[in-house]
């Protein structure tokens, strides 16, 4: 586990005062400087492919290829941000996009890009920034104190959009006066800094106590903790929907810049650099909205206001009218993003906050590729106007999911419960015996029946996103006060972890179900190995790890025949 470091005793306060953290800042200064090269880099292969290929999809191909990437390996990328050390996974992340932006550099500046190898290229670059996706966004709760979590976000995105506001003006000018390839190569040069920065990070990790995940249990565990959670489940679908429909402005710049407006590379970063600024004053802006609006309310204004600057976009015929609607189309679209990635970051424990960071970057990267690929095929159908005329019709309906799926309300960030001591057995154990049984018995009187039973619904989700299954709660026929709740853990290790992934809030929630336990006896627990008929050792010379009582071996039902070595324990699990 990484204990977040303390905020320093004096200092601003507001949207600048993670910068006070000496880490957060070098990093962000370098990244800032990345961030630009990225960006100049964009520019470069976006006019690349404009004079390389008539086709409106080809363009919008350039936006898919380094988008795509972070769909299809994210989760990966999320599981290793959790399983090693974020800060070497970010390193080597960033030596493969270098590698891909210096290949980008040597071929173009040989004559020898094609449409493909450029897209291929892309796909390289895109790669490497997807794997350092989940490393990068879950280790700024590591820079700076949990308080200062959502400026530290709102700083990131800051990061990148004053890059946008400056990186596409200075790359149509490059582009311009030198072409695609000093893009390219000053795109490889601004990675350097941000490499430094990171070897200079001294980033103290604590040992954990038990053994790490093997990566594909890892993708598991973090597929399960998603699924059965509710807040994150519904950040991901906004975030997927308002991705598909809005990226069209982004994806069909190029061609407004050159079939609406008529213009050239200078054009184009012009535009780039008016949505750069706008997504500036709405990082700037972000404190004071989530200060006077709910999540939803602030989501719903957004979209809405992202209708507008897309349906002015399409209909304007002169520059400057477009940059206007540009820079208020960049700053809703920031604060649309900055909300939902605080939503994902405040409702994941540090312990699986990559994986969920990673699943948030999916749905947003999945649907800007598949959004962007779908606005260019209409626009070879119906052009670039009808089809901003159409996303916009679209960003109106948004608002209508909040009906259904509202923004959570979060406003602290999960973070996890003390440590439990491993319970005492007697049966020897390795980390792969299995699979594990527990059972805990409550006690509950009629009148609570009903309540009880809506906590149990909530501790269903917690159990089975910390690594439980077959969950079920059971009511005795006989004696109505006795209830059963049941489930399995794969090994007795996945028990382990189970034990120790509760957050506080969940550990609050275990103790409202405790609370409705009546009688003076305490709660029971029965932990118990299952074991396939002929399986059970009597001689076992496996080292015992712990010790406990052995309880006697029982049948087990459901139609196979089995035994249940079980464990006792009279706290509640």
């Amino acid at each position: 586990m990484i204990k977040a470091p303390k905020p320093p005793p004096i200092g601003v306060d507001g949207i600048t005062a993670p910068l006070r953290y000496s880490t957060f800042r070098r990093i962000w200064l370098a990244s800032l400087l990345s961030n630009l090269g990225i960006l100049i880099q964009g520019v470069g292969a976006a006019w690349a492919m404009t004079e390389m290929a008539t086709s409106a999809d080809r363009v919008a191909l350039v936006q898919t290829a380094i988008m795509l990437p972070v769909m299809f390996i994210s989760m990966p990328a999320g599981a290793i941000a959790d399983m090693f050390d974020r800060r070497i996974v970010m390193l080597l992340s960033l030596l493969i996009a270098l590698c891909g932006g210096t290949a980008m550099t040597a071929l173009d500046l040989l004559g020898l890009t094609t449409p493909d190898l450029l897209l291929a290229l892309c796909f390289v670059v895109g790669s490497g920034m997807a794997l350092m996706g989940p490393a990068w966004a879950s280790s700024v709760s590591e820079q700076v104190s949990g308080e200062m979590l959502p400026s530290a976000v709102a700083l990131n995105g800051i990061s990148y959009n004053i890059a946008r506001s400056f990186g596409p003006a200075i790359g149509g000018i490059v582009v311009a006066s030198a072409g695609a390839v000093a893009a390219f190569a000053l795109n490889a040069l601004l990675y350097l800094p941000l490499i430094i920065a990171l070897f200079l990070w001294k980033r103290a990790a604590e040992p954990s106590r038990l053994p790490r995940e093997q990566l594909a249990r890892a993708i598991i565990s973090g597929v399960r903790y998603i699924t059965n959670s509710p807040s994150i489940k519904i950040v991901l679908i906004r975030t997927l929907a308002t991705a598909l429909v809005g990226c069209s402005i982004q994806a069909l710049m190029p061609l407004v810049a050159r079939d609406v407006l008529h213009g050239g590379a200078q054009t184009y970063g012009m535009l780039l650099g008016a949505f750069g600024l706008g997504s500036v004053i709405g990082a700037l802006c972000l404190s004071e909205l989530r200060a006077r609006l709910s999540g939803e309310a602030a989501v719903r204004a957004c979209t809405l206001a992202m209708s507008g600057g897309l349906a002015a976009a399409a209909m304007s015929q002169e520059p400057v009218l477009t940059a206007f609607a540009l820079v208020l189309a960049g700053a809703v679209w920031t604060v649309v993003w900055t909300l939902f990635n605080i939503g994902v970051q405040l409702s994941a424990p540090r312990w699986v906050a990559g994986r969920s960071l990673a699943a948030w970057q999916a749905a947003f990267s999945g649907g800007m590729a598949v959004g962007s690929w779908g606005w260019g095929r209409l626009t070879d159908l119906a052009g670039v106007q009808t089809t901003l005329l159409a996303s916009a019709a679209l960003m109106l309906l948004l608002p209508l999911l909040g009906l259904w799926l509202r923004m959570p309300r979060i406003t602290s960030r999960g973070e996890q419960a003390e440590t439990l001591a491993d319970p005492e057995v007697r049966l020897p154990l390795t980390d792969r015996s299995g699979p594990l049984v527990v059972e805990i018995e409550y006690r509950v009187a009629a009148d609570n029946a009903r309540a009880f039973h809506n906590v149990m619904q909530d501790v269903q989700l917690y159990r089975q996103r910390n690594g439980a299954y077959g969950w079920s709660i059971a009511r005795d026929i006989a004696r109505p006060d006795l209830w059963t709740e049941r489930y399995h853990c794969p090994t007795w290790l996945d028990y382990l972890r189970q034990r120790n992934r509760w957050t506080r809030s969940e550990r609050d929630l275990e103790n409202q179900a405790i609370a409705f336990h009546m009688g003076p006896e305490p709660i029971r627990v029965r932990r118990m190995l299952e074991r396939p008929f002929g399986s059970v050792r009597w001689k076992d010379d496996v080292p015992d790890r712990t010790s406990s009582e052995i309880l006697p071996v029982e049948s087990v039902g459901g139609g196979s025949i089995g035994s249940v070595i079980g464990i006792t324990s009279g706290r509640s699990d």
